[in-house]
């Protein structure tokens, strides 16, 4: 937890998108909507982007992000 990472985003879904890690084929990130600021809307299929790792799974690879570009629009 706290490590900063980066990826694309490879699906989209109306509680959030997910993100193919750089590095780690089996790992797949979700950056949820409950995350993201009012107003702003979720990122591209194919959009590159970074963020914390929030939480994460071992067992399955399952990581929860907190994307860069919401924090920052959120301050």
């Amino acid at each position: 937890m706290g490590a900063r990472v980066a990826g694309e985003v490879i699906g989209r879904q109306r509680f959030g998108v997910f993100i193919l890690l750089d590095g780690v084929p089996n790992a797949v990130a979700l950056a949820e909507v409950l995350a993201m600021p009012h107003g702003m809307d979720l990122p591209a299929l194919g959009v590159r982007v970074e963020g914390e790792v929030l939480w994460h799974a071992e067992h399955n690879h399952q990581v929860k992000l907190g994307l860069d570009e919401w924090k920052t629009s959120a301050e």
